[in-house]
């Protein structure tokens, strides 16, 4: 084989070695991304909350389902820009007039121990506690290990009776 041949072919072996690499790369900051938009429509009041579907692509971001105001659409559209790697926002979320259902009421002591049984519940989310609950307004704190345990934590809490708000101060280990 010649010198030319063989050093073409360790050329293209080296690119197809690195484009796999900055694709795995790419994938991993789009999760990333995904998962701190999703963070942040959890814990902004009137963004969509769990509502919003959020599909990231390169940086671009697609947001998608329904929300029950025009307000709303636009609040979860801007709660993403403010994302850091956020490069494009495609805004696909429609208004549904809002449901009969109302947010159920629960007294903020049971709410809170409700919310710590919850976390306590699974073993992957020891660090993050309940610092207080004011009106149906959960105020996590602690530590997890890694964005997506600080966003399980915030689902989590989501699924208790009486929560209206999650807000987060959970900090994570994973930068």
């Amino acid at each position: 084989m010649s010198s030319n041949r063989k050093l073409a072919l360790t050329l293209v072996a080296v690119l197809l070695t690195w484009g796999t690499g900055v694709a795995r790369s790419l994938a991993s900051d789009d999760t990333w991304i995904t998962t701190k938009i999703r963070i942040a429509l959890m814990t902004t009041d009137g963004a969509g909350r769990d509502a919003v579907k959020v599909d990231t692509e390169h940086g671009k971001v697609t947001i998608h389902g329904t929300v029950d105001s025009e307000a709303v659409k636009e609040k979860a559209e801007a709660t993403v820009r403010t994302v850091g790697g956020v490069t494009e926002v495609r805004n696909l979320l429609q208004v549904v007039k809002e449901s009969s259902q109302h947010a159920v009421k629960a007294e903020d002591k049971d709410v809170k121990e409700g919310v710590e049984k919850a976390l306590k519940a699974d073993r992957n989310l020891d660090g993050i506690k309940v610092k207080s609950v004011d009106n149906g307004l959960v105020f996590l704190d602690g530590t997890a290990t890694s964005l997506a345990r600080s966003l399980q934590a915030i689902e989590v809490a989501y699924g208790v009776r009486g929560v209206r708000q999650v807000a987060s101060g959970i900090e994570t280990k994973e930068k």
